[in-house]
């Protein structure tokens, strides 16, 4: 029986981390390539940056914003994942930092935000494939497509977390392969003519898509008590992602302006045929397959984060119990990644292009509310013990909150702009997160029903 609402949240050890640590455990390698995933999956969506903002500005956007985006948040998760390694993360520090309500909304907000996320992913795999089988994209071959790379993540979860850990380490090599090779070849080749500027540059636009390919370093929090040693391997595994993820965005993109490809009328795709003219028919082949692989390993390591937070939701009484449900060998919470896998399939008809400003936007305010977290357990519990810390003190911090709270500030006056089906991504951001409030307390009255019975 679930404690009820009432109580305070749950008091966490940093050797918990609950049943599926004792399975094996993910290791500081496969850390740093689920996160890879988690935040990147490599060059493939960075076309419409090139194509908005043209190479100069788009290097310097590539540069600017992980440093204000992306390195706060990785030291947020390296202290907080540290300290607190439990599955569930974000959620468990929130509720530990402000209480279930605030708790609640964290692990609603993060869920929401993958509705609109998780569509992306099946799509770029579809995306991709299309430029081997245009038939792939017309019709309703997208929806089925799109439907069994789910269900074969889904099924790839289910068999544990060190299985996606180690998948995902393999999915990465085998994705930045092409890349490599582009590069060296775009390295050292003459310029084919002078790189044309974009007719009209938006680089705020181009700052928003890297936004998005910059966030969702704290998915890597939920399955802290399944890593090995979180303590040493969380902070290790943020930072060595992140240069592996800035590295993988610029390093091609230098490449490409050195051997002087036009970017000006580049879309999603584009990458293919940036490989053609530099590598002909195999190296644009292998851009295909690496695509196709990026959209998968995202997915698949993304199901792995989100799945925790129903589990952990259920197991603190704000879900029903089957949620909390495990595999006898995995330790995989089957329940969850089942009831996730179909509301996503759900969600392939939606159109990804400006959803992206929604999920940038919800996911930003879940964020906002981990800092708060970590300066509220800096005051509330200055003797918890943290093997990472972030240096400089609480108004350190603080401040470490500011660059993301900027970012969002933009992405909120970009969000004016991009209406969808009649609305503001602001307004439809603010509806979610209305029905967050009223699904608490619709969970609260439940939770209290099921613990006086």
């Amino acid at each position: 029986m679930p404690p009820p609402i009432s109580s305070p949240p749950p008091q966490f050890s940093p050797t918990a981390g609950g049943r599926a640590a004792r399975a094996g455990g993910v290791g500081l390698l496969s850390l740093i390539a689920a996160t890879f995933f988690m935040v990147s999956g490599g060059p493939y969506g960075l076309e419409d940056v090139l194509q908005r903002s043209g190479y100069s500005a788009a290097i310097l956007v590539l540069i600017f914003t992980p440093l204000v985006w992306s390195l706060p948040v990785a030291l947020l998760v390296g202290e907080l994942g540290a300290a607190l390694p439990q599955e569930g993360g974000y959620y468990a520090w929130v509720a530990r930092a402000l209480g279930p309500f605030w708790g609640f909304q964290e692990a609603w907000l993060s869920l929401a935000a993958s509705v609109f996320d998780m569509a992306i992913y099946p799509t770029l795999f579809i995306l991709y494939l299309g430029r081997l089988w245009p038939a792939a994209t017309q019709g309703h071959n997208n929806i089925v497509i799109g439907s069994a790379v789910i269900a074969a993540c889904a099924i790839w979860n289910i068999a544990g977390a060190k299985a996606v850990g180690g998948g995902s380490v393999l999915l990465a090599v085998a994705l930045l392969g092409p890349f490599a090779l582009l590069t060296v070849v775009g390295l050292t080749r003459h310029s084919l003519a002078a790189a044309a500027a974009p007719a009209q540059v938006d680089v705020l636009g181009g700052v928003m898509i890297a936004m998005w390919n910059y966030m969702g370093w704290d998915n890597a929090s939920t399955i802290a008590g399944e890593v090995k040693n979180p303590q040493r391997t969380y902070p290790l595994g943020m930072l060595g992602a992140l240069a592996v993820i800035i590295a993988s965005y610029i390093v091609p993109i230098v490449a490409l302006r050195h051997s002087g490809i036009d970017v000006s009328h580049w879309s999603t795709g584009s990458w293919v045929e940036a490989g053609r003219s530099l590598g002909g028919n195999a190296l644009a082949l292998g851009v295909v397959a690496g695509g196709m692989i990026c959209g998968v390993g995202m997915f698949n390591a993304l199901v792995l984060s989100y799945s925790r937070v129903p589990l952990a939701m259920a197991e603190a009484g704000y879900l029903p119990g089957a949620f909390a449900r495990i595999t006898r060998r995995s330790r995989a919470p089957w329940v969850s990644i089942v009831a996730c896998a179909v509301a996503w399939a759900a969600c392939l008809v939606l159109n990804f292009e400006r959803l992206v400003l929604i999920d940038v936007l919800v996911y930003g305010a879940a964020l906002m509310l981990e800092f708060v977290a970590l300066a509220v357990l800096r005051v509330k519990e200055p003797g918890l013990h943290r093997p990472f810390r972030i240096p400089g003190g609480l108004p350190v911090a603080i401040a470490l909150g500011l660059g993301p709270l900027a970012m969002l500030v933009l992405a909120f006056v970009r969000g004016r702009e991009e209406p969808v089906t009649g609305l503001t991504p602001i307004h439809l951001a603010l509806w979610i997160a209305g029905a967050g409030v009223a699904l608490y307390f619709v969970a609260r009255n439940g939770a209290k029903l099921k613990a006086h019975s």
